[in-house]
């Protein structure tokens, strides 16, 4: 055990006294530590139910012969963050949570982890650690929320509230109806409900194997979320005795793995972002041209809320990520997991309940996986669309640009009536460096859809979107404007030509005005320049690579 490095011999007397102040017995001493990274809070819903979960893993740890250790992460809820100066933190506080999880972990020599998480930036700053420092480690997702309920239909949180402003600036929703939504849309604890982020992640985390099966799914509210909690804390021990560390399970064919299940899902184009960053960690090598190559073969078989209507307890229902394995079972690789069964023997044994809700591979939804990369002379870096959300119409499209140097200043000039049919919202200066912090444009892209133009405008930006957004909505683009991107040198009345089949987005300019327009390009001053914020710009690395820290 590693532990014994602070509790063996002459020298650790002081570390014993120290341990046995916390009220351990002398037993419980030759017995693994294992640390319990929770990232409770009360201000995010997806964590306020993890008081119980961690009493499960406890359970769990001391009926296996560990010891746990509880400690502290903190989390950011990316829907009270978005679309004001709280979003500059989100993705940032992704670097943070790996180094906290790092810290703690290594500076008291833990045998094992098991990582309770859920949100968006907790579960791939929590992986990104277990890669990183790479003892034996177990992630508990706290589960996804039920649906919301108003007069017999079922809500979500993104198609009900986000997009209800736009809804209610046309006039086709009254306030009263508005005053319903925001009260009857989340009802309890757990993950929004659809296919965001944080339920995309919990879903790659169980089918990159560092989940037991079944938890991705699982709902927060259930008493199999408890009995996974509690197998979990079991497993951890076994895994420390056999020596099981997430390098052995977090290769090359479990990342391949993962992005499969994510583009059959149509999960969040943060993925692109998060599963990089991890397999940097885990010494993977992992370009973006990957996400494109697999899309090229993974048919999207799940038609998941924002840009579908189903929700995550319908994928719960109809067999959750195993029986998306099932049908992909051809095409994934036959690699180890957490639970010490292998992929084959997970898939093998589900069953698909719901053949709509997870669709064989000859009805699938759609042919190609739910994300593509773009490139083109606005984005020879790469950009990143979810075209499982965008209908057959917008496939293809030429717009003007309505350039627009913030979030904010976009998201007036759509509340304002100035974005009309045909137009193309440019929104930059929001990328890793520029932002900083590659804020979420959650905001804009739902207030288009609510106001009926998710089918007559598109947007681009060298920020990022939220799991929650639909429609033609193309963001990452590489370089960003910080960097000198051509994005930074558009101007209103450019004309931007989108064609997500042929992976091209280009500006229709000759390259010598392009040219010119950059030899002319100043950057602005940055929009932070104290703090942890103004660290991370400095030391942030494109989108392109996962924008982690160099």
């Amino acid at each position: 055990m590693r532990s014994r490095i602070i509790k063996q011999g002459l020298e650790r007397v002081p570390h014993r006294a120290l341990l046995y102040a916390t009220g351990i017995s002398k037993g419980e001493m030759k017995k693994p530590f294992i640390g319990v990274a929770t990232s409770f809070t009360d201000i995010i819903p997806g964590h306020i139910g993890m008081r119980d979960i961690e009493r499960f893993i406890e359970k769990g740890i001391h009926s296996a012969g560990g010891y746990p250790f509880l400690f502290g992460i903190p989390g950011i809820c990316d829907g009270i963050a978005m679309g004001h100066s709280g979003m500059h933190y989100s993705l940032p506080s992704r670097e943070l949570i790996a180094d906290m999880v790092e810290t703690i972990a290594q500076a008291h020599q833990l045998d094992g982890l098991v990582l309770l998480t859920n949100c968006d930036k907790i579960t791939p700053g929590m992986l990104m650690a277990a890669a990183r420092i790479n003892i034996p480690s177990i992630v508990v997702t706290a589960g996804p929320m039920l649906s919301g309920h108003l007069r017999g239909r079922r809500l979500s949180l993104v198609n009900d509230t986000f997009e209800a402003i736009g809804k209610y600036k046309k006039g086709l929703i009254k306030k009263k109806e508005l005053e319903a939504l925001e009260m009857c849309a989340c009802p309890g604890a757990g993950s929004c409900q659809g296919m965001y982020t944080a339920n995309t992640m919990a879903c790659i985390t169980e089918a990159l194997g560092m989940s037991l099966s079944g938890c991705a799914t699982s709902l927060a509210v259930s008493a199999d979320k408890r009995r996974i909690a509690f197998a979990s804390g079991e497993r951890i021990v076994e895994l420390i005795k056999e020596n099981i560390t997430p390098r052995r399970i977090m290769n090359k064919n479990a990342f391949d793995n993962a992005i499969m299940v994510d583009l059959a899902l149509g999960g969040s184009t943060n993925t692109v972002l998060h599963i990089p960053a991890i397999a940097h960690d885990a010494g993977v090598n992992l370009p973006l041209e990957t996400f494109d190559k697999l899309s090229r073969k993974t048919p999207h078989l799940c038609n998941m809320l924002p840009g579908g209507e189903y929700y995550l307890e319908d994928l719960e229902w109809a067999g959750g990520i195993p029986a998306v394995m099932k049908r992909l079972r051809k095409q994934l690789n036959d690699n180890i997991t957490v639970s010490g069964k292998k992929i084959y023997k997970i898939a093998d044994s589900a069953k698909v309940i719901d053949k709509d809700v997870i669709r064989p591979l000859n009805k699938a939804y759609h042919s190609e996986g739910g994300i593509a990369i773009l490139r083109g002379n606005l984005a020879p870096d790469g950009a990143v669309v979810k075209q499982s959300a965008v209908s057959e119409k917008m496939m293809r499209f030429e717009g003007s640009a309505k350039v627009f140097d913030s979030e904010e200043a976009g998201m007036k000039a759509i509340l304002q009536g100035m974005i009309k049919s045909g137009d193309v919202v440019v929104i930059r200066y929001e990328g890793p460096k520029g932002g900083p912090g590659m804020r979420e444009m959650l905001s804009p892209t739902a207030t288009i859809a609510g106001m009926g133009l998710s089918e007559s405008v598109a947007l681009i930006t060298d920020g990022r979107f939220s799991g929650g957004t639909r429609g033609p909505c193309i963001g990452h683009i590489s370089p960003e404007a910080m960097e000198g991107g051509v994005i930074a040198v558009l101007r209103n009345g450019d004309r931007i030509k989108i064609d997500i089949p042929n992976r091209r987005i280009e500006v229709l300019l000759s390259k010598k005005e392009i040219k010119d327009r950059l030899a002319r390009w100043k950057p602005p001053l940055p929009k932070i320049t104290g703090g942890y914020l103004s660290r991370y710009a400095k030391m942030v690395s494109s989108a392109g690579s996962g924008a982690v820290m160099k």
